[in-house]
């Protein structure tokens, strides 16, 4: 059984940062690629970064160069160290897990393991 919990989540002023985490609790972390997708209302849930079973990371166009993932598999935990935040970056961010690439590196979220999410509050 997968839980996924993230973190660190808040409240930040445009060009600032945050450092999200997921915990992943279950088998083997590297058997799953994971990754951070995000939602506001009324919008699809968008993939940001991904990490593939390889450990080969994976950014949507939009936080190239801003934002960088990365995985811990001793201590189990996924982070997103988000920086030069933008209004839009506001959204739901939610944690997510599968060992088919296509559900989570593809950006598609077909993922069988989501986080509850954590909010991030860009304001001007």
């Amino acid at each position: 059984h997968v839980q996924l919990v993230e973190s660190g989540g808040g409240s930040v002023q445009a060009g600032g940062s945050l450092r999200l985490s997921c915990h992943y609790y279950g088998p083997a972390l590297v058997a799953n690629c994971i990754g951070w997708f995000r939602q506001v209302p009324g919008k699809e849930r968008e993939g940001v970064a991904a990490i593939d079973t390889a450990g080969m990371p994976t950014y949507t166009y939009s936080v190239k160069d801003r934002f960088t993932i990365s995985k811990d598999n001793v201590k189990n935990t996924l982070y997103l160290q988000m920086t030069s935040l933008k209004l839009e970056d506001s959204a739901m961010y939610y944690c997510a897990a599968d060992p088919r690439e296509l559900a989570v590196v593809a950006g598609t979220p077909l993922a069988d393991h989501w986080g509850q999410g954590t909010q991030v509050t860009v304001s001007s």
